[in-house]
């Protein structure tokens, strides 16, 4: 559906040029939900504004729909950019029409009569769940009524693609959660490929069957949700789902561990694992085998199990204490099943 082939953007800032985009390389398939996520600064604004050349880059190629976007001349891209809805943070409402006049402008202003309209709009509304405040001006509708218009408006062309920028960023989790729910809604009931920019993996967590982590305009890393949140590669993919699974240990932790170590019988050792699974792993007894089959104690320290993606998630730090050989053998064996290991030196 979206493929961006070595997307460069450079701007002419107060210093000099400014590389906002390096070399990206992306693909979007039709029918899923793709998250891109970054700090503040890091370009992701920037990448999704390049999908419908609201952006130009400064290099490379933008194909949408079969289309290379950036060979396009000005009359065929404005058609193309009718087939790509945008979702913005700040929801860009006009003040002076009601929720049904915003939701129909589109239309409007592509010639549509009005029973056409009538026809279109009047579903639209009652998808996102505001038929009954369509004579409500943006002022008198919540925030996150609003952001529905500007889902609704976003549809009304009946776009192959949409694209939300931070469309939750300034909403209250309980909004947040229920906007997303409404956008995994249109992505799987009218099958519209969603392409979603956040700062937040909690965002990422909810709705993205994939996600990009973008950092100083390169995608640092790049591939399926439960697969990142079980196995980060890179520093800034391991900060940024902190906020979901804490990569260090509490203090109180560290400090349990050396004990346990310090009361290590003679010839026995003793190692602090950090075990991260998902999918079929979460009901499997594993950590039984280890201690039936390897006879070895395991202590579990700390942990958590979530749901991703209709996955169960789960975290745990384990202290495994016996013979150092078993120890092993007991790494190996749960990355054989899946599950991965990562050992910790408490002095680090």
């Amino acid at each position: 559906m979206i493929d961006l082939r070595g997307i460069s953007q450079i701007y002419q800032g107060p210093s000099g040029p400014v590389e906002a985009l390096r070399g990206i390389d992306l693909h979007v398939t039709p029918g899923e939900v793709f998250g891109i996520i970054g700090r503040s600064g890091a370009g992701k604004s920037s990448l999704v504004r390049v999908i419908n050349l609201l952006n130009r880059p400064s290099s490379g190629q933008v194909w949408v729909a079969g289309r290379d976007m950036t060979r396009l001349p000005e009359a065929e891209l404005r058609a193309a950019r009718r087939e790509i809805g945008m979702v913005f943070q700040h929801f860009n409402l006009l003040s002076s029409r009601t929720v049904w006049g915003n939701a129909a402008l589109p239309l409007e202003l592509a010639g549509m009569d009005g029973a056409q309209i009538r026809e279109r709009v009047g579903p639209l509304l009652e998808l996102v769940g505001l038929s009954h405040l369509a004579d409500r001006y943006p002022a008198q509708i919540s925030g996150g009524q609003k952001q529905r218009v500007g889902i609704a408006r976003a549809l009304a062309s009946r776009p192959k693609v949409l694209l939300s920028d931070e469309a939750t960023s300034a909403l209250d989790p309980e909004t947040t959660r229920s906007i997303l729910e409404l956008l995994r809604q249109v992505n799987r009931d009218l099958g519209v490929t969603v392409v979603l920019i956040t700062h937040q993996m909690q965002v990422i967590k909810q709705i993205a069957d994939r996600v990009a982590v973008i950092d100083a305009g390169r995608i640092a890393e790049m591939g399926g949700v439960v697969e990142l949140f079980t196995r980060p590669r890179e520093a800034i993919t391991k900060s940024l789902i902190d906020e979901i699974v804490p990569q260090e240990l509490p203090a109180s932790v560290l400090s349990r561990v050396r004990q346990l170590a310090a009361r290590l019988a003679p010839g026995q050792g003793g190692q602090l694992l950090r075990l991260s699974y998902a999918g079929e792993q979460a009901y499997e007894p594993i950590l039984s085998h280890l201690i039936r089959e390897l006879g070895l104690d395991l202590s579990i320290l700390h942990g958590q199990i979530d749901e991703i993606q209709q996955q169960t998630f789960g975290s745990l730090a384990v202290y495994a204490s016996g013979p150092m050989v078993r120890i092993g053998a007991a790494v190996d064996y749960l990355r054989g099943q899946g599950v991965a290991v990562r050992t910790v030196d408490v002095d680090d």
